[in-house]
């Protein structure tokens, strides 16, 4: 299979794996994808780390790095210069306190922490140049920008280190104020995708941007999980894909077992946007954490990016602990960010069987439609 995304990028499938794991990353690049590695989990030094590390591992073939740039933040109660946890209000502290002693939650650690500060920090313009400065001292072969457009200062970096800037969008407008901003690779991911989603359907949204702003190649992600829905992507003009949630699945992901058995329990109707986990509107697993932000009578409500995303991460991070004990009022808050697909992820496969099962069935579909059309 070769795409002019494959040709430009030297990769034998027009098949890119975003993954905040490693080991997903390295798999799939290593099957004949384009793995694409979130560094928002990540400090600089870490990151270094990690990406050495992958280096290592994928023997020069291309692999790519995906930074959270929001093209705007909450900045109306944020000090950058102070500690962005003084900046939570006291009311939504209360309120998390409230959530965990309601549904029982007893693992150690407190919900809110200096960690989760550097967290915040990682989603401002200034604290994503230190991840693509790492990134772009690295063998990388793709630097993405999703929720705003590439900041002048990603542009030129990436230029200089002649690695192509990729930028995930939601409309036909957001694609061509990307590619003005200059985006060489677009994506355009529609609500059902997990994580930051718009509100426009996959298979409206990729030919309306693919027109727009061609000849930039388009990825298409939101809804693609099998090879199936790989070719239907192509067929609308894309030449590619991006997928996120078929990876969580896998053996390598890095989501924990209690996470991994609600995915592999819940149906295409088990997910929501909700402001809940970062403060913009994101596709997740419903849940008791979901509910209670969004519903509930006390809930003063999800804060801006990037504080709701430090309320929630530094909560979560005990929710998962106690969750993977079994506690059943954490199974009831816990949850992750996951597409509609995820009524289609039923088993637990190793990331590269993954790859194989859906380029063979992407053949198998092209195949048919041969059929139909002769």
């Amino acid at each position: 299979m070769r795409t002019a995304i494959c040709e430009r990028l030297d990769i034998e499938f027009p098949l890119f794996a975003f993954s905040h794991c490693r080991d997903v990353v390295a798999a799939v690049t290593n099957a004949g994808g384009f793995g694409v590695l979130g560094a928002v989990a990540y400090s600089p030094e870490q990151l270094d780390t990690e990406l050495t590390w992958l280096d290592e591992r994928v023997g020069g073939r291309p692999y790519g790095v995906d930074v959270l740039v929001p093209g705007k933040i909450d900045a109306s109660a944020l000090d950058l210069h102070a500690h962005l946890m003084d900046s939570i209000p006291d009311r939504h502290r209360d309120f998390v306190t409230h959530l965990l002693g309601k549904y029982g939650v007893t693992a150690a650690g407190q919900p809110l922490t200096a960690a989760a500060d550097e967290v915040g920090r990682r989603v401002t313009t200034s604290g994503a140049t230190g991840l693509i400065e790492v990134a772009l001292k690295h063998r990388i072969g793709l630097i993405a920008s999703a929720l705003g457009p590439p900041p002048p200062e990603m542009v030129s970096m990436a230029r200089q280190a002649g690695v192509p800037v990729a930028a995930l969008v939601g409309t036909v407008e957001h694609a061509r104020r990307q590619v003005a901003a200059g985006a060489d690779l677009i994506v355009a991911q529609g609500t059902e995708a997990g994580g930051h989603t718009g509100e426009i359907s996959t298979m409206v949204l990729v030919p309306q941007v693919v027109d727009a702003v061609a000849p930039v190649p388009v990825l298409a992600a939101g809804g693609i999980a099998s090879g199936r829905q790989m070719a239907a992507a192509m067929a609308l003009g894309a030449e590619g894909v991006w997928c996120g949630s078929v990876w969580l699945t896998t053996e390598e992901a890095e989501t924990t077992p209690a996470v991994k058995r609600k995915l592999l329990a819940a149906s295409s109707l088990d997910t929501v946007r909700s402001r809940s986990r970062t403060g913009k509107p994101a596709r997740q697993l419903k849940s008791a954490w979901t509910q209670e932000w969004d519903t509930a009578q006390e809930s003063p409500g999800p804060l801006g990016m990037p504080l709701q995303l430090l309320v929630a991460e530094g909560a979560m991070a005990r929710i998962e602990a106690a969750a993977d004990k079994g506690e059943p009022g954490a199974v009831e808050l816990v949850n992750y960010f996951v597409g509609q697909v995820v009524g289609q992820l039923d088993q637990v496969k190793p990331a590269r069987d993954v790859v194989y099962d859906l380029i063979s069935e992407f053949g198998e579909a092209v195949e048919r439609l041969a059929r139909l059309s002769g």
